[in-house]
């Protein structure tokens, strides 16, 4: 890897992006740091900060440009953007859908599309991805936030047979649940409300995902274990960074019978309704 150090981070101004970030800034990276609330160009506590909307094709253009400014090598690109809209299938809105979507499978497929020509010339690169936990399973009303992780790990791992010839490497992260991030992007569904056929268990199981996030996991510690990950000379494909028992979960989804999953994780976020 060039000495040069410099990664670009998506996602950076809050959650574990920016947990990442300040751990990659720590362990001597030159830290670009995007988000959609970094109104201007700037250096804050280490890092540079540029404007980013993962979103918009003429802004992570804009964010490519500038960082090639401030370092024309670019080791890695973490892409850590994100957005989750809480729901049952049947009523969240196709829009809502496709801002999950947009924001956080087509931002980084917007972000690849522009940082690739430049590892492939610099035959090097090494392009670390965000998905989750459910991006491996799924939970109920999180249904949106799950089909974009799950979009994210089928997606990677043709981009790594692709990309490997030219000396790219590419890691997914699935973090289990942390204690990070701000409610602003968690939105509930619209249609949701105390009329939803779903309402009683959409309100267990939403107890439970507020719960089990704010009881989670340390983020300086998952920033940490990426930052010395960044280092090695070979990253491994997938790096699940979680508490035992959503590892065990993991397990179980993948060697059980799917209706005997089905009843642990219903049974785990809702509760039994009293006759």
């Amino acid at each position: 890897m060039n000495q040069t150090k410099t990664v670009w981070v998506t996602g950076a101004s809050s959650g574990l992006g920016l947990h990442t970030a300040m751990a990659l800034r720590d362990a001597g990276w030159t830290v670009i740091a995007g988000a959609r609330s970094f109104t201007e160009p700037g250096e804050k506590d280490g890092m540079h900060l540029l404007p980013l909307d993962v979103t918009s094709e003429e802004s992570v253009i804009s964010f490519c440009d500038q960082a090639l400014k401030i370092s024309p090598w670019v080791s890695a690109l973490v892409q850590c953007a994100g957005m989750l809209v809480l729901g049952s299938c049947e009523e969240t809105s196709l829009e809502e859908y496709q801002r999950v979507m947009n924001t956080n499978f087509l931002g980084m497929v917007r972000m690849n599309r522009q940082v690739l020509p430049i590892m492939r010339a610099q035959k090097d690169g090494r392009i670390v991805m965000y998905s989750s936990i459910n991006g491996l399973m799924g939970i109920p009303f999180q249904n949106a936030y799950t089909a974009s992780k799950h979009a994210i790990e089928g997606y990677a791992e043709g981009l790594q047979m692709e990309v490997r010839p030219f000396g790219i490497q590419v890691m997914l992260v699935e973090p289990g649940d942390h204690r990070s991030g701000s409610e602003k992007y968690r939105p509930h569904a619209a249609k949701m409300g105390p009329e939803s056929p779903y309402a009683a268990a959409y309100e267990s199981t939403t107890a439970k995902i507020h719960h089990d996030e704010t009881h989670g996991s340390d983020p300086d510690r998952l920033g940490r274990k990426v930052a010395r990950i960044l280092e090695r000379k070979r990253m491994p494909f997938r790096r699940r960074i979680a508490s035992p028992d959503q590892h065990l979960a993991v397990y179980l989804h993948k060697f059980l019978p799917a209706r005997w999953n089905e009843g642990i994780l219903r049974s785990y976020y809702i509760r039994k309704e009293k006759r």
